[in-house]
């Protein structure tokens, strides 16, 4: 379990609607928990990284967990089938995320030669990333209105 697990099942969205008032039916909201949970796990695991690589790596994964809890909150936008990226979704169904959504739809082509061993990044751009990662996933709490386990993940 993550230690900055947990999802107010009230959280004032319906899922798949985007509208405020509402509740988060019971497979959405247990989505949104393991969506987070998996971030925060991501978050962790960037925090114990031996290297610059893991951590960036680490730390765009948690992003990309968040963003998927904010679809899986909120639902797909459009009636377009097929693979999107998930940051062309968030954007969509939340605009007040758009800025996030582009800087890390930017590193997603770094993070995917870093883990290919294509690229290196060092350690202030790892730091970053995992920086930005935990700003967003704290974002998207509060944009879902869904509250932290304080203290309990490793800084």
């Amino acid at each position: 379990m993550s230690a900055r697990s947990g999802v107010d099942p009230t959280a004032g969205r319906t899922a798949g609607s985007g509208a405020p008032p509402g509740r988060l039916d019971d497979p959405a909201a247990s989505r949104v928990r393991e969506l987070l949970a998996r971030s925060d796990d991501e978050l962790v695991a960037a925090d114990l990284a031996g290297t610059a690589e893991e951590r960036f790596v680490h730390g765009h994964l948690a992003a990309l967990r968040a963003g998927a809890a904010v679809v899986a909150a909120l639902g797909r936008p459009g009636r377009r089938r097929g693979p999107r990226p998930v940051w062309e979704l968030v954007a969509a169904v939340e605009p007040e995320l758009a800025g996030w959504t582009a800087r890390f739809a930017a590193a997603a082509p770094l993070r995917a030669a870093v883990e290919t061993g294509r690229a290196t990044v060092d350690d202030a751009r790892a730091d970053h990333a995992v920086a930005e990662a935990s700003g967003f996933a704290d974002a998207v709490r509060s944009l879902l209105d869904v509250g932290a386990q304080a203290g309990l993940r490793a800084s």
